[in-house]
């Protein structure tokens, strides 16, 4: 195995890790498990982006960029579920995913400020960018 492929395993390793931790503490939070399984979901598909597309990327690591490429550009072109309502999960995993990160000492209270930050003041550009209304 070369050395780029074996940074992948750690990154995906890292971030199963992540995941796994909040899945935690969202069930000890009494969620619903249908909620639980959807926010699991949205970050590990998450997770993926950053692996794929923007290389050596860590759920840790993520920064407001990142997530505001996710959802503006990426999800809604290469997605066939992309819709407002499903746009308004992802948000909302990723303020609740943040929130984990940061409250667990993994994550900068700065950095999750300034995602939350961009996710309010874009939600409009994310949700048009997957409203395709009757154009289908």
């Amino acid at each position: 195995m070369d050395n780029y492929s074996q940074e992948i395993q750690n990154i995906q390793k890292r971030n199963q890790t992540l995941l796994d931790e909040f899945r935690g503490a969202l069930e000890n939070a009494n969620l619903a498990t249908k909620t639980v399984k959807t926010h699991i979901e949205n970050i590990d598909f998450f997770s993926i982006f950053l692996i794929r597309y923007l290389p050596l990327s860590k759920l840790d690591e993520t920064q407001p960029v990142d997530v505001q490429r996710f959802l503006a550009e990426w999800y809604p072109n290469k997605t066939t579920w992309a819709s407002p309502y499903n746009t308004k999960s992802y948000m909302s995993s990723f303020r609740k995913f943040f929130k984990f990160l940061r409250e667990n000492g993994k994550f900068d209270i700065e950095v999750e400020n300034e995602i939350k930050k961009m996710l309010k003041e874009n939600k409009k550009i994310f949700l048009d960018a997957v409203d395709f209304g009757d154009d289908w």
